[in-house]
């Protein structure tokens, strides 16, 4: 296993999960340089909320800006030269891609393309990309495992987001230039988007609002807390992958590509939640129940995701572990915490 990077480059870096991730590599002695635009998909002030937390460290450099921006990318890899860079920035939400597909083109294909010429331009140790579980699209047979064949994603998003794995695995083969891609699985916790289901959820309840319950409740989802993902972003950094001599050097269960330096990792809990079951863990957290509005399925959701996250494993030594009560506990105490201080 190769030594931590000194210096990490994070786009999205103000975003949920850019926050916690880059928290995270400031307390294990990283240097990060934290890219964001600030976009208003929902809540600024949130994000600069983050960003200041983020801003106390020393080790914290914070940069404004839009990664499909022409030569920003370019400029960024070339002034700071990162050992590792991990590209979060993206418009993120299955249903607001029906409504708003252009944001997506511009922001998960162009401005993925972007960070790629500047690896290209500029090459680091390890460059890792956030793919997501919706890219498995109508795939049936679970767990999901990182060798399932998905070409057949279920909304915009997903597509976008299949695509960028694709872009990237065409520059780790022409380039060399050592790729991870991981897919997330229904992430949540403190600090959260307001568009997430657990973040509308604990506030309608907290409210006696109705909550909209898809699919009737028969959905199932492997909920992933963001420090268990997070960590293991972290160790996947040291763990670039080498383009193999010959196929057989693929041991069985790893997505590591024939002909390039390039990997697809689940990063998920492997443990399916019922919804309805989920949002019985948010009543007890809150102490209130629930008014549920049941609802047909929304066009572009699947009725259930499972990771296969032994890959993870394998790789480094890491498995996610917070049980949903707990995880739902502390995003309750966050949420009456910073709304109601």
């Amino acid at each position: 296993m190769s030594a931590a990077p000194r210096k990490a480059l994070i786009t999205g870096a103000a975003g949920f999960i850019g926050y916690h991730l880059s928290d995270t590599l400031l307390r294990h002695g990283y240097e990060v340089i934290g890219l964001d635009a600030m976009t208003d998909y929902y809540d600024v002030k949130l994000k600069e909320r983050r960003e200041q937390m983020l801003l106390q460290s020393k080790g914290y450099k914070s940069v404004r800006g839009k990664v499909e921006e022409p030569g920003l990318m370019q400029e960024l890899f070339a002034q700071e030269e990162p050992d590792v860079v991990v590209h979060l920035a993206a418009q993120a939400g299955v249903r607001w891609s029906i409504e708003n597909p252009e944001a997506y083109l511009e922001a998960n294909l162009i401005g993925t393309h972007r960070v790629l010429e500047a690896n290209r331009t500029t090459p680091c140790e390890h460059l890792l990309m956030a793919s997501t579980s919706s890219v498995y699209g109508s795939n049936t047979q679970m767990p999901y495992r990182e060798t399932d064949k998905a070409d057949s994603q279920m909304s915009f998003y997903g597509a976008t987001k299949k695509a960028n794995e694709a872009m990237a695995h065409s520059y780790a083969h022409l380039y060399d230039l050592p790729i991870t891609m991981f897919r997330f699985f229904t992430v949540y916790g403190p600090w959260g988007r307001p568009d997430m289901a657990l973040f509308k959820f604990t506030k309608a309840v907290l409210n006696d609002e109705p909550i909209d319950v898809y699919n009737h409740g028969d959905m199932q989802r492997d909920f992933t807390y963001v420090t268990d993902l997070v960590e293991g972003i972290r160790l996947l950094i040291s763990e670039p992958p080498v383009r193999p001599t010959s196929p057989g050097d693929i041991a069985d269960g790893d997505s590591l590509s024939a002909v390039a330096p390039w990997r697809v990792v689940n990063i998920g809990n492997g443990a399916p939640v019922k919804l309805l079951d989920f949002i019985n863990e948010i009543e007890a957290a809150v102490g209130k129940p629930a008014h549920k509005n049941l609802m047909d399925m929304q066009p572009g959701d699947v009725p259930a995701t499972w990771a296969d996250a032994s890959l993870l494993k394998s790789l480094t030594g890491y498995t996610p572990k917070t049980d949903v009560a707990t995880g739902v506990r502390a995003f309750v105490e966050w949420y009456r915490t910073y709304y109601n201080p």
